[in-house]
C-alpha cells in the first residue's frame, strides 16, 4: 500500500489544520494506521492511530483533547485534525500503516510497514 500525507502548512498559534493520508494500492481494510511527527533533531514520535476494522482510536497522552484521527471508509483515507495548535508542535507529520501491528506496539515507529512521504506542519507564535 502507497500511501500520500498531506494538508500540512503554516498556522498561527491556536488555530487548527486537518491532515490527510490516503491509501493507494489497496484499501484499509485490516490495517492499523499511525500519525507520527518528528521535529528537527528530535526522535520520532508517536501523536496517534487508528484501527481502519471499527476505528478504535488511540492517541499519545500529552495530544489527547487536542488531536483526533478518523477514518473515510469511503475515501479510503485517515484524518488528523489538529486543534489549539502551539509552537512545539512544528514537525514534519507522517502517516503509517501496518496490517500486523498489536496494539502493545502501536506508538513503536519500527512496527509499521509502509509510510507516507511526511507533511510539514509550522506553527508560528
Amino acid at each position: 500500500v502507497q500511501l500520500q500525507a498531506s494538508g500540512g502548512g503554516l498556522v498561527q498559534a491556536g488555530g487548527s489544520l486537518t491532515l490527510s493520508c490516503i491509501a493507494s494500492g489497496r484499501t484499509f481494510r485490516g490495517y492499523k494506521v499511525g500519525w507520527f511527527r518528528q521535529a528537527p533533531g528530535k526522535e520520532r514520535e508517536f501523536v496517534g492511530g487508528i484501527r481502519w476494522n471499527g476505528g478504535i482510536t488511540t492517541y499519545a497522552d500529552s495530544l489527547k483533547g487536542r488531536f483526533a484521527i478518523s477514518r473515510d471508509i469511503a475515501k479510503n483515507a485517515v484524518y488528523l485534525q489538529m486543534n489549539s495548535l502551539k509552537p512545539e508542535d512544528t514537525a514534519v507529520y507522517y502517516c503509517a500503516a501496518s496490517a500486523s501491528i498489536i496494539d502493545s506496539q502501536l506508538g513503536v515507529p519500527s512496527s509499521y510497514a509502509h509510510w507516507g512521504q511526511g507533511t510539514q506542519v509550522t506553527v508560528s507564535s
